[in-house]
């Protein structure tokens, strides 16, 4: 579903094109047109600046091009006034009326309002945990859990087919260790020195020992924990909101002989080769800043190897698009994993993504929170969700750029004030939830069959019609950026100016007044503004509440 202005520029695109083809401007007609919205609503509701980039290639004055694009844009459908302002800006006032019929296709298109098709038919592969099975997950695979479900939801409201994957990292010596430390635990031994600590670890043994009767080994403590440990943290994320298709292990790329098809790949593309008794991946040809080991002298497989062999096994599974959503210590994997599919043959602008996300800062009574009851270590998810609800926490870590560091404040996402940015939009869709009670209480027409466009001209409905407008681009944008948190701050912007709506346009008769069509259109305005406020919500994972 295209925005208003997403129309509108293309209607203002066709009718440069037009103009263009007519020889009344010389150059080229632009791809798109780029409408804005003006912070001086007196500006009208859209300006661009098209003039000023088609002056120099037509050779006149920008107020001359514009002034030839003025009457054609007024002779737009549902456009009221055009004015040309400072060296040749193009402001558009929209009819009124017009503009409120965005209540009916919010109303009717309902929870896919805002859904698009930028990314019909693309197959995407969303990796975005990528954890040991040898512990509680922990805040930055939170902050991953948050986003990367948000960043999910959004691609599939733009058209894509996600797969939204778990890389459980089941092989190597932390998974041995990971048996010694439980089985340590459950025989009243010391746990090894390099080994896991925390009581989980002593929780773990007593599962497993409850399970598994008898036990003796350390590579059946292992497995069984194994075991008992993902089901943990797949039942944590479950709560979290969090979904995932598809929980690939790491073990299963070297069962399956994905790793040796996938060095035969890249052996086939030319990029494989052998110095020093060692086999390299010549990355180097495409960005990296030294070539890659994957095997080793010893014969041994190195984890590129298997970094490798995953994304060719991704993209043999169908993808089209590999996002890797990886944490702050994982900077350079950026090049060495766009040089994989470049020597795999792709194109690494288009077919691999990789995004790094920063830590997270816990803040509670004014002081950092670094220890984990359970863990011993970093504080966990579950931790976490228990200090301040799973709407505060996903909410919260979703809406900052996931590249740059973040502090969470316990004190302010437990307080009900507009502090809280959950709470804050939350209270937006409660509230109108209320007011569209009393408008049914109260006998109000509403619905569809009720709703004259026409009533809607005071410039505070006119301001959130032209927000909502907004939220099939920003959904559209956040998915081609990869940038849920847009989705977050423009929520946070559409309760802002729904309050503004609602201290200055009374919805319900004052007293003993009859109600009236004005009252019947501002209702349908509201229950608009609660479905968008909704869907925002939906895409974040983060629930709509009622009644607060």
């Amino acid at each position: 579903m295209s925005s208003l202005a997403d129309q509108l520029a293309a209607s203002i695109q066709a009718l440069v094109a037009a103009a263009i083809s007519r020889g009344d401007i010389a150059g080229t007609a632009p791809e798109s047109i780029i409408l804005e919205r003006p912070k001086n609503r007196d500006h009208g509701d859209y300006a661009t600046s098209i003039a000023l980039q088609l002056a120099k290639a037509a050779g006149k004055n920008p107020r001359e091009v514009a002034t030839l694009l003025q009457n054609e844009i007024a002779g737009l459908a549902g456009v009221s006034k055009v004015e040309i302002a400072g060296p040749g800006f193009i402001n558009i006032t929209l009819d009124r009326a017009n503009q409120a019929e965005l209540v009916r296709t919010i109303l009717n298109a309902a929870d896919k309002y805002g859904h698009g098709s930028t990314l019909n038919g693309v197959a995407i592969n969303l990796e975005f945990i990528s954890a040991n099975p040898t512990g509680p997950l922990h805040l930055g695979h939170t902050r991953w859990a948050a986003v990367g479900d948000a960043l999910g939801r959004v691609l599939k409201a733009a058209g894509a087919n996600v797969t939204q994957e778990f890389y459980i990292n089941d092989r190597g010596r932390q998974m041995d260790l990971f048996g010694q430390s439980v089985q340590a635990a459950a025989q009243g031994n010391p746990i090894p020195e390099d080994g896991y600590q925390g009581d989980y670890i002593k929780d773990l043994a007593k599962v497993v020992v409850a399970e598994n009767p008898g036990i003796s080994t350390s590579e059946d403590f292992r497995e069984a924990a194994y075991k008992v440990q993902l089901a943990q943290q797949q039942g944590v994320l479950e709560t979290f909101h969090t979904h995932f298709d598809t929980w690939f292990s790491e073990r299963s790329l070297h069962q399956s002989g994905a790793v040796e098809h996938g060095m035969e790949k890249l052996r086939e593309q030319g990029h494989v080769f052998e110095l020093d008794g060692a086999v390299w991946l010549r990355t180097t040809d495409f960005g990296d800043d030294k070539d890659r080991v994957l095997i080793k002298e010893n014969g041994e497989l190195t984890y590129f190897a298997s970094d490798t062999a995953y994304y060719i096994n991704k993209r043999e599974r169908g993808s089209d698009i590999c996002i890797y959503m990886l944490g702050a210590d994982h900077h350079g994997y950026i090049h060495r994993l766009r040089a994989v599919a470049a020597c795999a043959g792709d194109n690494p602008d288009y077919n691999i993504h990789v995004l790094i996300g920063q830590l997270v800062k816990i803040m509670e009574g004014g002081e950092e929170v670094k220890l984990s009851k359970r863990a011993g270590t970093i504080i966990t998810l579950e931790e976490l969700v228990e200090k301040v609800g799973v709407d505060a926490a996903r909410y919260t870590l979703i809406r900052y750029p996931v590249d740059t560091p973040m502090v969470m404040d316990i004190d302010i996402l437990r307080s009900n004030t507009n502090e809280n940015p959950v709470y804050y939009v939350q209270y937006a869709h409660a509230r109108i939830a209320a007011v569209l009670r009393n408008v049914a209480e109260l006998g109000i027409a509403t619905g569809l069959d009720n709703f004259d466009p026409s009533q809607l001209t005071h410039d505070r409905e006119n301001e959130l019609l032209g927000t909502l407008a907004e939220f099939p681009r920003v959904v559209a944008q956040a998915a081609e950026l990869r940038e849920p948190h847009r989705v977050a701050r423009y929520l946070e912007e559409l309760a802002g100016v729904y309050h503004g709506f609602y201290a200055d346009c009374r919805v319900l008769p004052l007293g003993d007044e009859a109600a009236a069509p004005i009252h019947s259109a501002r209702a349908n305005l509201c229950a608009a503004t609660m479905q968008v406020i909704s869907n925002g919500l939906s895409l974040l994972g983060v629930s709509a509440p009622e009644r607060m």
